[in-house]
Formats: C-alpha cells, sequence, structure tokens
C-alpha cells in the first residue's frame, strides 16, 4: 500500500537562460517531470514547494543582448515574459518562478559568498583566460566557439559541446575563435575567485556512493567526474552584468552565473516564504524545505546539468553547513529533433510559444510523457506525435468518455444510472483494475517513472474500452428490461471507471481532465485534489458531451512545422 503520511517536498527545477524562449526540449527535460510529480505528490496531501527563475545573468543573455544592440535587462524582461506564459499555458504549476535579478537573490548569494569565504572555502588566484585582442575585452565562456577536443564538432561552446554533451574549459578548444570579433583570442592573465570543490572530494563521494535510488546514468556520470580530487573552479569573470563581488576593488566583476544560480533554489525558497503567495504567516517557512533531516529535495534538470547539482551544488551546501542535500537528481536524457538535441544556440529547437498556438496543451503534456528521456535520450518527430495523439489520446481515452456519455444522455435521460446489486465479475474485475491502480501508477509516480506511470493508467482506459465491446450496452437495450438492467451496469462501471481515470490523468492532464470531472456530474467548482477514488452516485444529471480532443492531421502538422 502506498504510505499516505505527509512529507515536506522541494521540487527545485532548472533555471533556464532568458535568452530565447523556452522548446520542446526544455520542457520534456525538467519541467513537465516536476510539475508532474509536484502536482502528484499535492493529492497525496504532502507540502510541497516547487521553484524556479529565469537565469538573467549568464552569458547566453548578454551575448544576445549585444548581437542586437540592447541591454541584457532588455532580453532578460523579454523572455522571463516569455516562460511565465509558456508555463501558465501549459499548467506547469510552480509555487513561485522568479528570476536572479532581485535583490533577495543578489543578498542570498553574497552572504553564501562570504560565508564560504570566511570558512576558507574560497581563494583568490590567477588564472590564465582568452582575450579577444580587437576588442580588448576578456572571454567568459560562451564568447568564445571552436573545435570540441572530444569529439571534433566545429561548434563546440567554451562551456560545453552540444553534440557530444562534454563539458568544457574555453582554454581546450581547438582553434578557437571570439564571438564579439571573430579574432583568435590570446592567452592572458587575470586574478578570480575559486571554489575549493577539491577540500570536498571525500564528502561527495561518500554522499553519492550512499546514493541508492538514483537513476543509473546520474549516479554513474556524477562518480565518474569526482576521480581521485574534484578540481577546484573559478567562480568569478570579467562582466559587469551579474551580481557583484561583496569586496572593495572588484567593480569589473562579478559573481559568475554556475555559482549563484545553483544558489537560487534557496533564494526563490526564501523569497516565496516572504512573499504574500505564502498564506502560513510565517516568513521562515522556508526552512522547513532546506534545514534539519525531515525534507527532501528533487532536483530536475537535463544530463548537460548533472555535475551541478550532484556535485558542485553538495559541495556548496556542505560548505555552507545545515542545509540539506539533494535527495535526488532525477535528470533527464535529451530531446532530440531528427537526431540533433533540442537546442536554443543552433536553432534546433521546436519553440513552445508557437506548439501551444496550435495544440491542446494536455495533447503536448501527453505526448511528451510518453516519449520523455527518462533513462536515454529520445526523437521527436511530428509523425509520433500525431499518432500518439490520434491513436491513444483521442481513440482510447477521448473515445471512452464521449460513447459513454453519449449512450448514458440517449438512453437514461442525461442521468448516471444506478449502481447494479449484484455486479457481474467483469463489472467488478474492471473497477477493481481502475481502483489499484492508484497504488501501482502512484509508485512509479513516486520513482519519477513518469512513462510508467501513464502506461499504467493509460492500460485501464484499454481495459474499459475492451469491457464496453464485450458487454455491448447498445445491444441489450434492444431487448427487455434484463438488457436494459444490463446496460445500466455497463454504464454506471464505465461511468466509475472514468472518474477514477480523471483523478489518475490529473497530474499529467490537468486541463481535460477538470473538463472530464465536469462531465460526469461534478460541479465546475469542486477540484480534484485527493489521490483516491470518489464514488459516483446513480440519478445525477450529466452536461451535454462534447469532445475533448481533437484528431490531428499529419500533412497539416508538418506544413507548420517541419521546415525543408
Amino acid at each position: 500500500m502506498t504510505d499516505f503520511s505527509q512529507r515536506t517536498i522541494l521540487a527545485a527545477v532548472a533555471w533556464p537562460y532568458s535568452n530565447n524562449h523556452l522548446h520542446m526540449g526544455h520542457i520534456a527535460g525538467a519541467y513537465l517531470p516536476a510539475d508532474i510529480f509536484s502536482r502528484y505528490q499535492r493529492m497525496r496531501g504532502h507540502r510541497v514547494l516547487m521553484v524556479s527563475g529565469s537565469d538573467s545573468h549568464g552569458t547566453p543573455v548578454t551575448v544576445r543582448a549585444e548581437s542586437e544592440g540592447i541591454t541584457p535587462e532588455d532580453v532578460f524582461h523579454r523572455y522571463h515574459s516569455s516562460f511565465l506564459n509558456t508555463f501558465e499555458r501549459l499548467g506547469i504549476s510552480f509555487d513561485l518562478f522568479t528570476s536572479t535579478n532581485t535583490k533577495n537573490h543578489m543578498d542570498v548569494t553574497q552572504d553564501f559568498f562570504l560565508t564560504l569565504m570566511n570558512k576558507g572555502f574560497l581563494y583568490e588566484a590567477e588564472q590564465t583566460l582568452l582575450f579577444d585582442p580587437e576588442v580588448q575585452r576578456f572571454l567568459p565562456d560562451r564568447y568564445v566557439e571552436g573545435t570540441c577536443p572530444m569529439c571534433e564538432s566545429e561548434n563546440a561552446r567554451g562551456d560545453q559541446c552540444d553534440d557530444c554533451g562534454s563539458t568544457l574549459d574555453a582554454l581546450d578548444l581547438i582553434n578557437p575563435r571570439s564571438k564579439l570579433s571573430s579574432a583568435t583570442p590570446v592567452e592572458k592573465p587575470s586574478k578570480h575567485w575559486f571554489l575549493k570543490l577539491s577540500a570536498f572530494t571525500e564528502d561527495i563521494s561518500e554522499w553519492l556512493h550512499a546514493q541508492t535510488t538514483w537513476k543509473p546514468q546520474v549516479k554513474n556520470l556524477s562518480l565518474g567526474m569526482v576521480g581521485n580530487e574534484l578540481p577546484d573552479r573559478s567562480i568569478t569573470r570579467d562582466l559587469t552584468w551579474g551580481i557583484p563581488v561583496p569586496l572593495d576593488n572588484y567593480e569589473t566583476k562579478r559573481i559568475y552565473v554556475w555559482f549563484e544560480a545553483v544558489i537560487g533554489y534557496l533564494s526563490a525558497s526564501i523569497e516565496w516564504s516572504q512573499s504574500e503567495k505564502n498564506t502560513t504567516g510565517n516568513p521562515d517557512i522556508w526552512k522547513d524545505w532546506w534545514l534539519g533531516g525531515n525534507s527532501e529535495s528533487y532536483y530536475f534538470v537535463g544530463k548537460d546539468n548533472i555535475p551541478f547539482h550532484s556535485i558542485i551544488w553538495p559541495a556548496m551546501l556542505l560548505g555552507y553547513g545545515g542545509f540539506n542535500l539533494p535527495t535526488n537528481v532525477p535528470a533527464n536524457q535529451y530531446l532530440m529533433m531528427g537526431g540533433t538535441k533540442a537546442s536554443k544556440s543552433r536553432g534546433t529547437a521546436v519553440w513552445m510559444p508557437d506548439v501551444l498556438d496550435h495544440f491542446h496543451p494536455d495533447a503536448i503534456r501527453y505526448v511528451l510523457t510518453a516519449s520523455m528521456p527518462e533513462s536515454s535520450d529520445s526523437d521527436f518527430t511530428w509523425a509520433e506525435f500525431v499518432r500518439r495523439n490520434n491513436d491513444e489520446l483521442v481513440a482510447r481515452w477521448g473515445n471512452l468518455v464521449n460513447r459513454v456519455l453519449a449512450m448514458t444522455h440517449k438512453n437514461f435521460d442525461g442521468k448516471i444510472p444506478p449502481a447494479p446489486a449484484s455486479p457481474a465479475l467483469e463489472s467488478t474485475v474492471l473497477l477493481t483494475l481502475s481502483e489499484e491502480a492508484f497504488a501501482r501508477s502512484g509508485q512509479a509516480f513516486d520513482k519519477i517513472e513518469l512513462r510508467k506511470a501513464l502506461n499504467e493508467i493509460m492500460e485501464v482506459a484499454a481495459a474499459a474500452n475492451k469491457y464496453l465491446e464485450d458487454r455491448a450496452p447498445w445491444a441489450a437495450l434492444k431487448n427487455d428490461d434484463i438488457g436494459f438492467a444490463h446496460a445500466a451496469e455497463t454504464l454506471h462501471t464505465a461511468l466509475q471507471v472514468i472518474s477514477n481515470l480523471a483523478i489518475l490523468l490529473t497530474p499529467i492532464l490537468p486541463f481535460s481532465s477538470k473538463q472530464v470531472w465536469e462531465l460526469i456530474g461534478n460541479s465546475p467548482d469542486s477540484s480534484l485534489t485527493d489521490w483516491l477514488p470518489q464514488a459516483i452516485n446513480g440519478g445525477v444529471s450529466l452536461p451535454t458531451a462534447k469532445p475533448i480532443f481533437a484528431k490531428l492531421d499529419l500533412d497539416l502538422v508538418e506544413d507548420i512545422f517541419v521546415t525543408t
């Protein structure tokens, strides 16, 4: 049985660079998994805090600003608004989606910096960096491109290669070139602050080895990066956009994005706690999610962000002292677009505002959940999108609802038939299957095996369709009173299963589940908040049935989204 004792759960979701719209890969990688998990845990009655925000200080933001001749703040505001709109339209249920461009975040980040410095975990040292001799500027990682030393891709950036997924140092690039002038950079020294990661090698290694519930690919990748000793990492850059270093004589340097962005999970929790969104009246309630050993924290990121959340952020938390380490880092792999990773920088993305302009949000959520890259990269195609929408969402689920409601309206005056006094075996078997799905899919939701959870639920929908075909209530109604009773039992049972399915599907399909909930006689004011079957009552009037989802035409979809 599922344990219903209350838990305190932090869902910490990756902070997107505010340099472009969100794409399908972002949603499948981090935001939809976090939302489904959080919605399920809320329905279980747990205390969930789901936070994230726009990464306004990353070099991708300044690169875009310089290319457009506007300020980084202008770029940030444009895409932060786009993120909020996308999340609202797609039903991503953040308790707070903020940004790194707040005073609260600056204060928390600078406190982290000073605390680690005073404890001896930060030190200043000279660093060799790439310098553009034409524009006379140091080049942070995203200002440099070149050939990847790992896979020889010619499109690698100074921090990462999208083709092979390797984390890079700009100095390692072959044939580097400046994005500012296309000049060949030269090496030049500059003083910066470093995080003493080497001091945490043993603690991080022991902690990683102790994780028994992590995905093997996440744990193995993390352990592989620990090695004999973690390398110290620079946490400041020669920039003027970002969080100021809280020390004198550092006016031309900023705390770098990889260090400050992960602190955003903490600063966002504090911001929510001290805002009107927190209705408890306790401005320090954020501590419930961060201090002590009773709370859980889940970090939803893509696989390119694993080291920052499984190694660097835990080391920072250990250095500061007192904070909980991650319970899990359920990172997803890449959603591939025709064999290529969905990428903002390379223009291979399908932008979410465009997708939402053409499709029901739950159709998007369904297909992305069904093909979610949980353990390996998955390839997205519009043909598969249309197939799953038409064959599964419409034919298996939507059609089940429509046909049962249509028969009920036609033959029972639009009212739920009475429950049978002695249901047939097949009716009992189907009802039991739908009720047991709460435990089966719930275990999968808990383990963040979302594709498995969806499969468990959709198997109930398939069984309900087979039950209807086998019992053929339309044929029974042509007979005498016995046939009428047979049809009444069939439709009552089917409506009860539909009720159960509406609840089961709510974490994945929140919009259409609410619509189905109302179509089977529940008040629009009632909400799907409990992870339990709720009995339907005979005699309840049902509103007029209407289709929930629409079939898609592949040719029309490809005309819109496929370019040659």
